[in-house]
């Protein structure tokens, strides 16, 4: 963290706790400067952190319900906080302190709240409101709040996202889609609900033998897999961000319907996955979610020749349900953790760099399960790739080419004509600018020089010189900090010599400062 930040924190801090007189903000600045420490919150110690909060707090299961929801939307520095919330548990100093602080805070808000409220007039009534009125009355709040939590539609969605990045760009828009591409559901590859595609009579499954009930539930299930409802097992509407759920007929054997459930879960998991690469295949979802979705599909291709062989062994007479199960196996994982990316992704409303921190904090919580870790990291590799090759032209050349806002740099347009009457730097402080959502979490300790090394090139090129780092490497995504860290810094270090050589050189700094 800058100075700069650790003043301006600890100043709304003392202004949000009404803090007045005493010491000041410096000493506290100070104290924070000298403590401070490169530890970082693991999983271990956010655990036990969230554990101790749950313990102190009066109402732990909403405290861990809004924890769960928080981290299911990646969001930043979620642990970190858990972390100093868990430490003030124990300073009990402090916490009658908040506690006062809190109680003076309420007290004046409820006096404002009077105050401003004396010219307002209730008009006096005697009558009472009939049991109809009231639930009319309850009937309407209850459609209120449940409007309010219904997701909303994904053409909103892109519209609000196309017009957001479209201001960006006024020169050049973003291309769309026709319309018939989302008008037409066959073409997703998910299941069809309230339309049935078969025209043949279904015998009722109860009256069949054990060996034709199993027969025709691996038939079902092979469908299923692949998005298609069965005779016997049909899936059920999605109900907001809910997983998909299925029906199985109710006149089915146990023996094979406890099997058809732990089956169904794949479908599931294929079901929540292709409805993501669908969705995030269109353009205002950025190039991050693109890559991702593209390296998914190749996954779900993968499946798709599974279930051809299975079907192909089906049809030869030669696959029972115990086989169908046993095959499945290793799939299921594989499907399961990508319904989940999906998910998370879909909740935080991930892109560009929000998406890679996602991918990369998954891929570190999956250490120890060598397989799940193999196959997150496959997947934030594809997706780092055009997010990488943005940060190349940027710290190698000083050229931002970032059409859906992914970057953590951004450029504002600002006018120039005033540079040579006010010499400041106002101009570039505020002509690049970093966001910090977009910062992917493995950048985020060279989030500073990243900004610098394309300043710096940018400030070259705009005096008319063309420049490339000579240095310039291939950015990779990997699990070792070590190897961005080294890239960055050389390219910091030429970009910072390009500048100090042409400032020295060519313009004469030091016989303009005599």
């Amino acid at each position: 963290m800058s100075e700069f930040r650790i003043h301006h924190d600890v100043n709304e801090l003392l202004s949000l706790l009404r803090v007045h007189g005493g010491e000041g903000a410096e000493v506290y600045i100070d104290l924070l400067q000298k403590n401070r420490t490169p530890y970082v919150t693991t999983t271990v110690s956010a655990h036990g952190a969230k554990v101790k909060i749950a313990e102190f707090s009066r109402t732990p299961e909403d405290f861990l319900k809004k924890y769960d929801e928080l981290k299911s939307k990646n969001t930043r520095h979620l642990d970190s906080l858990v972390y100093l919330l868990s430490k003030l548990t124990e300073d009990k100093e402090t916490l009658q302190y908040l506690q006062q602080n809190a109680k003076e805070r309420a007290e004046l808000a409820g006096n404002a709240a009077t105050s401003g409220s004396t010219n307002f007039s209730i008009p006096l009534s005697t009558s009472k409101i009939s049991l109809q009125e009231l639930e009319e009355l309850r009937k309407q709040l209850g459609s209120v709040t449940a409007s309010s939590s219904v997701q909303q539609p994904l053409e909103l969605t892109r519209k609000i996202l196309r017009d957001k990045q479209n201001k960006k760009n006024s020169g050049q828009p973003i291309p769309v889609f026709p319309p018939w591409v989302y008008d037409r559901p066959a073409l997703i590859g998910d299941f069809l609900i309230g339309t049935s595609l078969s025209t043949d009579t279904t015998v009722p499954i109860g009256t069949l033998p054990l060996a034709s009930q199993e027969s025709m539930i691996v038939e079902d299930l092979l469908y299923i897999l692949i998005g298609v409802d069965g005779r016997y097992i049909t899936a059920q509407p999605l109900v907001g961000r809910q997983n998909r759920a299925f029906s199985v007929d109710p006149n089915l054997d146990l023996s094979i319907k406890e099997l058809v459930t732990r089956i169904l879960p794949v479908a599931s998991s294929y079901s929540a996955v292709t409805r993501f690469i669908e969705e995030k295949s269109s353009f205002e979802y950025g190039q991050v979610n693109h890559a991702l979705a593209a390296a998914m599909r190749t996954l779900i291709k993968e499946y798709m020749i599974l279930i051809t062989q299975l079907e192909h062994l089906q049809r030869q007479g030669l696959l029972s349900l115990q086989k169908l199960w046993f095959y499945i196996q290793p799939t299921m994982r594989t499907l399961e953790i990508l319904a989940s990316l999906a998910t998370s992704v879909d909740k935080g409303e991930c892109l560009g760099g929000s998406t890679l921190s996602l991918l990369h904090d998954k891929t570190f919580n999956y250490t120890g399960d060598s397989q799940a870790q193999e196959l997150c990291l496959y997947l934030t590799k594809a997706a780092s790739v055009p997010y990488f090759e943005i940060l190349e032209k940027w710290i190698y050349r000083g050229i931002i080419n970032d059409p859906y806002s992914e970057f953590m740099v951004e450029e504002h347009e600002l006018q120039k004509e005033k540079i040579q009457e006010d010499y400041n730097d106002k101009y570039w402080d505020q002509r690049y600018t970093v966001v910090q959502q977009q910062i992917p979490s493995f950048l985020q300790k060279m989030a500073d020089k990243i900004l610098s090394t394309g300043k710096y090139l940018n400030v070259v090129r705009e005096c008319g010189r063309d420049v490339t780092c000579p240095v310039a490497k291939e950015v990779i995504y990997t699990l070792k900090e070590r190897a961005y860290v080294e890239q960055i810094e050389k390219a910091y270090n030429y970009a910072s010599k390009v500048l100090l050589d042409f400032l020295m050189e060519e313009k004469g700094l030091v016989a303009h400062l005599r």
